[in-house]
């Protein structure tokens, strides 16, 4: 027979419940054709209450007999969860399997074949805390509700071997609970670096790496080509050095490691690691094209490792023997070493307390000592090796010649006063970097970071570029971390020319042009400016229409500024993936100064694609008296709270901070709007005449809704805490006209106001259907229903209003508060606990905050700490209004901070002119569906299956005149609802899916019975669920505040996935946590970066392909020619075979307790499986030769032990014979 399938009674952590499920091989309908007869087998489960009292508590009876023309589903007869706990052991232990695949393959269709797998039916159960007391029921009965229809079967086709979670590189105690999927190195990240700490540069393969303070590695290279790796300890990244050509990168980190890191594979790994254990390591050098790696440490020593190896060479600089007696106090830490460029015998080291050692390493001796009596920063070299350059702590440069003894040749104060009279300027900050570039043809460039004069207060951070005559300072948005300057050669005893210079600052990437003059700057194409404004909210939408992608760019194009540089953007490495993955995918971030930035998220890139300012549609300009007396953030006032946004139709919503929704609409042509046509919304209900919701003797403002359609108001744009503030909104809408550039238009503006000198309480949810021409609004006072093509409001109701008679509280009186909390409203978000970084992190809503306290507390369901009862979930449907409806309609679906889930339906006018005149009604239905927690997500589906989506418009040209063609045309094709619902036979029901913060219900429509009940979670919460379309199937996706991410099947709700993902550590997380379709999820895992993953099997298998290639084979340039001359009298560069000094046999071995060597997981071993293509090739012969020379020298020891052994033979056969050659015979 086919799959049968039983309901899983339990799956994942503290899971209450059986339920009965469908089988997934009957067709859908009760009764479906049965195929010819055959012979199957049935599976009986009996708990101890079943009336067959003779047989054994929970045993399974398979038994063959012949199929019945018509198919009947397998049920499974309910088991309270006390019982089932008594006999989980016994269960284990007679018939549970390994996990192998999902569904409950209980049968075969061999008659000979009794094999079976139950899968998750006792899952989770020695975990389980909760109790068998139900707050739905008073009984111990399971969470399972069976309607008394047979004909809620529906085949689904999603099965748990279709969902597995991927990311890219979690942290170290994320990636452990990764470990059992098989999961390492998934999706990608994208957006700036957060807290980066160094930088490096290849400049043959043209990739840029840069390390942060918390152990990240991010690799960049051309548009496109990014990756992220990830230290296990997150200590920081001091320093970057690349193997030059090589394929791979050293990284020095704050606990006193290095690692070799692999860049020949997509996925980047460590190759070695050295643990330095009694000393600091403060800085490195590797010399190009050498395998041996300087490390100097806190104590002023230097150490040498082979890269090859990642073995201690026996050779040590010590401090002591490098300065001798030219100081008599510690010279203080390394802060810089390298080596001559014209002799790669000769060291540099740089101390920090200012004295410069050249060191000899033929010798072991210090040829020449350099002392200034100013800290050392950086050291920099002439590319002929006979002059270097070192920056000072007072903002001096000092140059050196080689074999000049005491004195500088020349000090220079780039930013200090010079005085008349001949003294020493005055001090300036540090110049923490130099470098000094050469050029054939010119003056060389000095580029330096700092050395500013201590009397420029407040001007921002510096990069001052001198060369020749001429300084330019070139002013940096964020203090600068590091800089580098890229040249055309690797060589570093070659004339340099450089052409750009890369500068990290500390939220920002700027690559600048030296080529042009005035420095123009280059373009950045990577994703780096999410963080441009905190980000406040996120939404995500996988396969949307695929002509909103290209409109948004042509309006986007538009935006861009000018002055760039016009060459090409020199970060040019690597090679794109491969992946086939096709469908269009956008991303929309929400900002804290009120911008909306739309991103083209397609084949694992990231690109901005558009930006709205929402603030143009407010007047900035504020008197005095107002800013004395606001209570509105002046910081954020402009802060997106919510977005909700048709597609299909192009229309966006927006709610900000300061209780105000904004409805755009989508044009391409540019338009001057005279008067920004304005809503005010009175939303404020008498809290202690509420108390009791079944009394309704509160003043209710129904009706106190004000509409103004004229123009703005003409009171002041603050609010004051005075008595006579009603009416004033938080933000004045702009008096004067406003032209707007094609894209995202301003259509509406709605404002709630102030009443009674009480602010607006904070907008929970937001949606928008732009078939109906409504907007739905809603906040813990109540909910309001705008008619954006009317321009009216048409329902503003109070929570209680809409239950009716049907509130099912008993709430219990209260004493008047006495002050209204900060929290209550939007426009006061800096009183309070909130410090501005709270508040910067973004404007969250209350409610949520809220349900991380109430979850937590042992009371879930009291009221008595809730001021209100919040709107929080919002979903238009054409569905069956009332119970027992044979017709659909338009209906709003209500979820409430307080479980309940309420519908209201909705009268609609004819379309056309009817439309524009005729008032929509709303009116409650009298429904009311009770769950467990806050409602975090609605969703309808038909009776096949289907997610039905709202019903939506297509887009039009919105700036054409009513009797245009074009808008004609429109309106004549366009269809009354896309969604399936309006193809679907009369006589079939619907499925509406409820998901709250603890549990999922599915109810069957018409009837309003609940078919499915699933407890997702008893002791943590739900942050974020979404019901997503699969490429197969239907599920719902939840986030939970513990860290797990699970899908359960709709409808059955069926457990598919449940991994222990992310512990929630920042609330950034929970408010930008989104799952969208085809298995895709994204937050913001740092201030300046968007994390996304994938929970789809089809996507993990291709991510190989789809990711891009670091490493692409490139030749090595030329080594610059030595001359005739420079070659006939030694003046050419002189170079050191550095095996024959810091080997084993010259050198010796370094002391074992100096520092472990750790072999990485991206060994030998890891290399061949990821190595592929081309590049695979290479690294293959790499890897052939690496393996050989292993061998080689491993045979070389073994020929040496030998003729060792053989040698030490010789001689002792050479002293017996010596000792016995005199002896006769006898006396042996």
């Amino acid at each position: 027979m086919s799959d049968e399938r039983v309901s899983e009674a339990s799956s994942g952590e503290e899971r209450g419940g059986g339920r009965a499920e469908p089988s997934h091989g009957d067709a859908v309908g009760a009764h479906s054709p049965s195929t010819s007869p055959q012979r199957r087998s049935t599976i009986f489960f009996l708990p101890p209450h079943h009336h067959h009292h003779h047989l054994p508590p929970f045993s399974v009876y398979v038994a063959s007999q012949p199929t019945p023309p018509t198919r009947n589903p397998v049920r499974v007869a309910p088991a309270s969860l006390a019982w089932r706990r008594k006999h989980a052991l016994k269960c284990e232990d007679s018939f549970f399997f390994p996990r192998e695949k999902s569904g409950l393959n209980l049968c075969s269709r061999s008659d000979n074949m009794k094999k079976f797998n139950i899968r998750k039916v006792l899952d989770g159960l020695k975990e389980a805390s909760s109790s068998s007391s139900s707050t739905f029921s008073s009984s111990s009965a399971p969470s399972v509700q069976v309607g008394p229809q047979d004909n809620h079967l529906v085949q689904e086709n999603l099965q748990s071997e279709h969902f597995q979670l991927c990311k890219l590189i979690p942290p170290l105690h994320h990636r452990r609970n990764l470990m059992h999927l098989g999961t390492g190195t998934k999706t990608v990240r994208h957006g700036f670096p957060y807290q980066p700490s160094s930088m490096a540069f290849d400049p043959v393969q043209k990739i840029l790496a840069i390390g942060t303070q918390r152990g990240a590695l991010r690799l960049f290279g051309r548009p496109g080509v990014e990756s992220y790796c990830q230290h296990e300890s997150e200590a920081a990244v001091i320093q970057l050095q690349f193997l030059i050509n090589e394929g791979a990168l050293v990284s020095a980190l704050a606990d006193d490691t290095v690692h070799l890191w692999n860049l020949r594979q997509k996925r980047p790994a460590i190759l070695h690691s050295l643990k330095f254990s009694k000393e600091r390591i403060t800085f490195c050098h590797l010399p190009f094209q050498s395998k041996w790696l300087y490390i100097g440490t806190e104590r002023g020593n230097v150490h040498i490792v082979n890269v090859e190896s990642f073995m201690l060479s026996g050779y040590v600089i010590m401090w002591n023997k490098a300065i001798e007696l030219s100081s008599k106090a510690h010279p203080g830490p390394v802060v810089h070493i390298s080596d001559n460029p014209m002799d790669e015998g000769k060291l540099i080291i740089g101390y920090e307390s200012g004295i410069v050692v050249l060191w000899d390493l033929k010798s072991k001796k210090a040829d020449y000592r350099y002392t200034y009596d100013e800290a050392i920063h950086s050291v920099a070299w002439h590319h002929e090796g006979k002059q270097f350059t070192c920056s000072h702590s007072d903002g001096t440069l000092t140059i050196w010649n080689v074999r000049g003894q005491g004195k500088p040749i020349q000090t220079i104060t780039p930013h200090g006063k010079q005085p008349k009279d001949g003294k020493k300027p005055e001090p300036c900050k540090p110049i923490l970097k130099v470098e000094y570039k050469t050029t054939r043809i010119g003056e060389p460039f000095i580029i330096l970071s700092g050395g500013l004069s201590y009397d420029t207060v407040g001007r921002r951070p510096c990069l001052t570029v001198m060369h020749g005559k001429s300084t330019a300072v070139l002013e940096m948005d964020y203090p600068i971390v590091d800089f580098l300057t890229l040249c055309e050669t690797p060589y570093p005893n070659d004339f340099q020319e450089p052409y750009a210079v890369v500068v990290l600052l500390e939220k920002d990437l700027v690559v600048i042009d030296l080529a042009q003059n005035g420095y123009p700057i280059f373009e950045n194409p990577y994703p780096l400016s999410i963080h441009e404004s905190p980000v406040t909210c996120c939404e995500y939408l996988a396969d949307c229409p695929v002509d909103l992608i290209p409109a948004l760019y042509s309006v986007g194009s538009r935006q861009k500024r000018q002055g760039y540089s016009k060459k090409e953007w020199p970060i040019s490495g690597g090679n794109w993936g491969q992946g086939t993955q096709s469908y269009p995918e956008i991303i929309i971030t929400g900002h804290a100064d009120g911008t909306v930035k739309f991103w083209d998220a397609s084949a694992m890139m990231l690109q901005v694609l558009y930006k709205l300012k929402t603030a143009k549609v407010f007047d900035r300009n504020r008197s005095k008296e107002d800013k004395g007396s606001t209570e509105v953030s002046d910081e954020d006032p402009f802060a997106i709270q919510l977005m909700t946004w048709c597609p299909e139709s192009r229309m966006l919503c927006v709610a900000g901070v300061s209780a105000n929704i904004i409805i755009y609409r989508f044009s391409k042509l540019e338009v001057t709007t005279e008067v920004v046509q304005l809503l005010e919304v009175r939303m404020q209900y008498e809290l202690n005449d509420m108390e009791s919701p079944e009394g309704g003797s509160g003043e209710q403002t129904s009706a106190g809704a004000s509409p103004q359609t004229s123009g703005p108001p003409s009171h002041p744009s603050t609010s004051s805490n005075n008595s006579d503030g009603s009416n004033m909104p938080c933000l004045k809408v702009r008096s004067t006209q406003l032209k707007q550039s094609p894209g995202y238009q301003v259509d509406l503006v709605v404002q709630l106001v102030w009443v009674s000198g009480e602010p607006p309480h904070q907008i929970t949810s937001l949606a928008l259907n732009s078939s109906y021409g409504l907007v739905v609004f809603g906040n813990s006072n109540g909910l309001a229903v705008v008619d954006y093509i009317q321009k009216t409001i048409v329902l503003n109701m109070a929570t209680v209003e809409l239950y009716g008679s049907n509130d099912p509280y008993q709430r219990q009186p209260r004493s008047p508060r006495k002050s209204r909390q900060p929290s209550g409203g939007l426009c006061d978000i800096n009183e309070g606990s909130a410090t501005s970084e709270d508040r910067c992190k973004s404007p969250t809503s209350d409610h949520r905050d809220n349900s991380f306290s109430r979850s937590r507390s042992s009371s879930v369901t009291s009221i008595d700490k809730e001021a209100k009862e919040a709107l929080l979930s919002f979903q238009f449907c054409e569905t069956f209004a009332r119970k027992g409806d044979s017709t659909l309609s338009p209906c709003l679906y209500v979820g409430t901070s307080l479980g309940s889930v309420m519908a209201l339906a909705i009268m609609l006018p004819p379309a056309g002119e009817q439309r524009q005149l005729q008032p929509v009604i709303l009116s409650p239905t009298g429904m009311l569906i009770r769950l467990k927690g806050s409602i975090m997500r609605l969703a309808f589906m038909d009776s096949a299956g289907s997610l039905l989506p709202p019903a939506n418009d297509p887009w039009f040209e919105p700036n054409v005149s009513v009797d245009g063609e074009e808008r004609e045309k429109v309106r004549k094709r366009r269809p009354v609802s896309v969604s399936p619902s309006s193809s679907q036979d009369l006589n079939e029901g619907q499925y509406a899916v409820a998901c709250s913060e603890k549990q999922a219900k599915v109810l069957s429509l018409p009837t309003q019975t609940c078919i499915y009940k699933h407890s997702i979670t008893e002791t943590s919460f739900i942050l974020r669920a979404d019901v997503v379309q699969m490429s197969n199937g239907v599920c719902l996706a939840c986030f939970c505040a513990n860290g797990h991410i699970m899908t359960l099947s709709l409808p059955g709700l069926r457990p598919l996935m449940d991994v222990n993902y992310l512990p929630l550590t920042d609330m950034r997380i929970a408010r930008t946590f989104c799952f969208t379709n085809l298995g895709q999820a994204m937050y913001m895992c740092s201030p300046t970066e968007v994390q996304r993953i994938t929970y789809s099997q089809d996507t993990c298998e291709n991510l190989q392909e789809m990711l891009g290639e670091l490493f692409t084979p490139v030749e090595t340039p030329e080594a610059p020619n030595r001359g005739f001359f420079k070659g006939l009298f030694g003046g050419g560069a002189q170079s050191l075979d550095r095996e024959e000094l810091f080997g084993e046999l010259a050198a010796g071995r370094a002391s074992r307790s100096l520092a472990q060597h750790m072999p990485g997981p991206g060994g030998i071993e890891g290399m061949k499986g990821a190595a592929s293509g081309v590049v695979g090739d290479l690294a293959r012969a790499r890897i052939a030769l690496d393996e050989r020379g292993q061998k080689l020298g491993e045979l070389d020891e073994r020929t040496a032990a030998m003729m060792a052994s053989a040698d030490s033979f010789s001689k002792h056969a050479h002293d017996m014979m010596l000792k016995c050659k005199d002896k006769k015979w006898y006396q042996f």
